[in-house]
């Protein structure tokens, strides 16, 4: 892990509070438009049975909708403990405790401890990790099916928006950094794993992009 990015850092921006904020507006409305677009993507396949590991899983409201539409189970890696009893609060009202593992790792360090999985998800991961080829290598090499992941477009205004926020992190020592990766770079890292690019959409800030395995 890069000295811009500390433990105590990552539990401050993904703090308990920010955590049970989230499942409340799940609670609410569901999933959040970013999620909602990820869910889509991978709702356009048969997923009766197939396994999900997500990366940065945070409250688990993404596995949660993917169990309901036909997944057999998931296993979600966090790197913070943060979310931990958001998410457990919200699998035990789905009833759906007994199909999720929740790890507390990074995965990227611990990558050989972990098992490969159909369906592998980054949602808002790569964007919070220095060293995006280390990640995305580890996470494409876990896809036995497909990839989805969603991060920051690259565009002069998301760069100087993310850049005065970077600014103000620094300033408060908060230990923490956004990172606005080529996206060219991170379907180029995935690629070279043996996957192709199934689906690439830019939004107003968050791009979605699918790579999937062909024989």
């Amino acid at each position: 892990m890069s000295d811009c990015c500390t433990p105590s850092g990552y539990r401050w921006v993904f703090s308990r509070k920010s955590a049970e904020s989230q499942a409340r507006r799940y609670r609410r409305k569901g999933l959040d438009a970013t999620s909602q677009r990820l869910f889509d993507v991978l709702r356009r396949r048969d997923l009766q049975g197939l396994t999900l590991l997500e990366v940065g899983g945070g409250i688990g409201d993404l596995q949660i909708e993917l169990l309901k539409a036909g997944v057999a189970r998931a296993v979600s890696i966090e790197l913070t403990p943060t979310y931990e009893d958001a998410a457990v609060t919200l699998l035990r009202d789905a009833g759906l405790e007994d199909r999720v593992e929740r790890r507390i790792a990074d995965f990227a360090a611990t990558e050989a401890e972990i098992e490969a999985a159909d369906i592998v998800v980054l949602n808002r991961v790569v964007c919070c990790y220095p060293d995006m080829p280390r990640l995305a290598t580890a996470a494409a090499n876990h896809a036995r099916d497909v990839i989805v992941l969603s991060f920051p477009r690259r565009s002069w205004w998301t760069r100087a928006l993310l850049g005065v926020g970077n600014i103000g992190l620094r300033v408060a020592r908060r230990g923490f950094h956004v990172f606005v990766h080529s996206p060219a770079e991170i379907v180029a890292t995935v690629e070279q794993r043996g996957l192709q690019p199934a689906f690439n959409s830019r939004g107003i800030f968050w791009q979605v992009a699918a790579l999937e395995r062909r024989i």
